[in-house]
């Protein structure tokens, strides 16, 4: 393995969050390789549910988000105990923070299920114990450009599902990331920053050593080539 080129823990855990198509994987494959870490994806082959889910989302959301949170909490504790640098490509608290309280609002999900799966989350995730990531990085960019990313990548049931519930999801990611305080958060848009650019991604990654050593759960955004911290 080659000697990094940043100043991040061996061990760190750089965790992407953001609404779907924004751009997580492309991110993550840029940046791991940036710093010479691992990359951790989420695993969408081989889900027993999610096609499913999308033909019948009262009958399924419950289901998907008990097989998600348990894939998830797996990754986590595996990538721990391996102690080595992780770039991974969505958090465990949008889980519970974004698609399982829309599916339970919009009446997929009922109060008894969503209750039990709010005390799972918090038993396993929300405790001392529970490795949290060093820093997440919120994707955001316009609805207009999130969309057009959706149909272009062109996976057949997302290009289904109604505008109406990406707008629904676009919405609550933007009330998420504003109450989000379990680490520091580095906030990227998609139409001010090209991850196949070497200047972006040097501005990324000094970024990120910024907020390794930040006291709390700061909020930093990349604006025209400058660190603006967010209230």
């Amino acid at each position: 393995m080659t000697s990094p080129n940043h100043n991040l823990k061996s061990d760190a855990l750089i965790t992407l969050a953001g609404t779907v198509g924004v751009g997580k994987s492309t991110l993550t494959n840029a940046l791991a390789d940036r710093l010479n870490f691992r990359a951790a994806f989420e695993k969408v082959d081989g889900n027993p549910y999610l096609e499913d889910y999308y033909e019948d989302f009262s009958k399924w959301s419950f289901h998907l988000q008990m097989y998600f949170l348990a894939e998830r909490f797996k990754q986590q504790k595996r990538m721990h105990e391996e102690g080595l640098g992780y770039v991974q490509d969505r958090s465990i608290y949008e889980d519970v923070g974004i698609f399982a309280k829309l599916q339970y609002d919009q009446g997929n999900m009922t109060e008894r299920d969503f209750n039990t799966y709010h005390s799972l989350f918090e038993a396993m995730v929300m405790n001392p114990y529970f490795p949290k990531p060093d820093v997440l990085i919120f994707i955001n960019g316009s609805f207009d450009s999130i969309l057009r990313r959706i149909h272009e990548r062109g996976r057949q049931m997302e290009i289904e599902t109604p505008t109406a519930f990406w707008q629904e999801l676009y919405d609550r990611y933007q009330q998420w990331i504003h109450h989000f305080r379990e680490c520091p958060v580095l906030h990227l848009d998609i139409d001010e920053y090209d991850c196949s650019e070497e200047a972006s991604m040097n501005e990324i990654t000094t970024a990120l050593e910024t907020l390794q050593h930040s006291s709390g759960p700061v909020h930093l955004a990349l604006r025209e080539g400058r660190q603006v911290i967010l209230p």
